[in-house]
């Protein structure tokens, strides 16, 4: 059994290595042969600190990811979001590799931002307008301004310190940034990103501008919501998995209107592979909903165990 510590494979992870890994991935996801089966969210003793475990397989791929959200770590100085990822060995079933997976699970997040942006936003994208400015928030920056020419960042965050620590990261990177409301952000934009534990949509509809690609990164259980259901039958809509982004993601609020066929909801994985289109005219708008699903970590945890062999 092969183990990869947490300083191994965050030493390993890069942002090109985390695109290729998700964006197959997403396209297995996609295929008859791929199972991503529901997943299961607990709480510790303190209910403040969750997890969940999500798992799946695929014709040549079979394991889970264990991801943590211990609320009081930043008091002993260590992150919130922690990550395991457990490969089984095909034929016996067996543990064949385990990687701690924290950094990791941040890059792998980034990276479906940026497949989705890569496939649905305007080449000419410019202007960036995320949500959040913690952790995730810079990885999603970092990640988009690989795949478009972004040269402008507005930032709507709660946290002031973190704002301003993410302020000095993009001006660091070259990029013109500013700190703005949410109206002002969105109608600026031509990608919007949400990374928040929202519950509540974080703007209007009429704030999105067409041709805008807007994505929510981080609706991921029942009740979370980033996005007005308002903006949907103005848009073209995409998911990394819909069974799973109608029961914890983002469409989890239209799951009604999804199942009657009256929003088309396309799977990202058929896009990448031209099944189904991706972006069509310059003014459309585009959403994307990521819930983050199993296979997206088995793909990069493999990843990681390749190149650290």
């Amino acid at each position: 059994m092969i183990f990869v510590s947490e300083e191994e494979s965050a030493a390993l992870i890069t942002h090109e290595l985390a695109f290729s890994a998700v964006r197959a991935a997403l396209i297995a996801a996609a295929s008859d042969d791929s199972r991503v089966f529901p997943a299961v969210l607990g709480r510790a003793s303190d209910p403040g600190n969750t997890f969940s475990i999500k798992s799946g397989s695929t014709a040549d791929i079979t394991g889970l990811k264990v991801g943590s959200f211990w609320n009081r770590n930043p008091e002993r100085g260590l992150p919130r979001h922690n990550s395991a990822i457990i490969l089984l060995d095909q034929e016996v079933g067996r543990l064949r590799a385990v990687v701690e997976a924290g950094r990791v699970n941040a890059y792998r997040t980034a990276a479906a931002d940026a497949v989705a942006a890569d496939l649905l936003a305007r080449p000419d994208a410019e202007t960036l307008a995320i949500f959040g400015a913690g952790n995730q928030a810079r990885h999603e920056v970092s990640a988009l301004k690989r795949i478009r020419p972004i040269k402008r960042v507005f930032i709507v965050a709660r946290n002031p310190s973190q704002a301003e620590a993410m302020v000095r990261q993009c001006r660091e990177d070259g990029l013109e940034v500013a700190l703005a409301t949410p109206e002002e952000a969105c109608r600026a934009a031509d990608i919007i990103v949400t990374a928040t534990p929202a519950r509540a949509p974080l703007f209007e509809p009429e704030w999105v501008r067409p041709g805008t690609h807007v994505a929510s990164m981080g609706s991921d259980a029942p009740g979370k919501q980033e996005l007005p259901v308002g903006l949907f039958a103005r848009a073209r809509l995409f998911c990394d998995l819909p069974s799973q982004s109608i029961t914890i993601g983002e469409f989890q609020h239209v799951r009604t209107q999804v199942e009657a066929g009256e929003l088309i909801l396309g799977q990202l994985g058929a896009a990448l592979e031209g099944r189904i289109p991706g972006r069509t005219a310059a003014d459309e708008i585009t959403v994307f909903d990521s819930s983050g699903i199993s296979i997206q970590d088995l793909y990069i945890g493999q990843m990681i165990v390749d190149r650290l062999l």
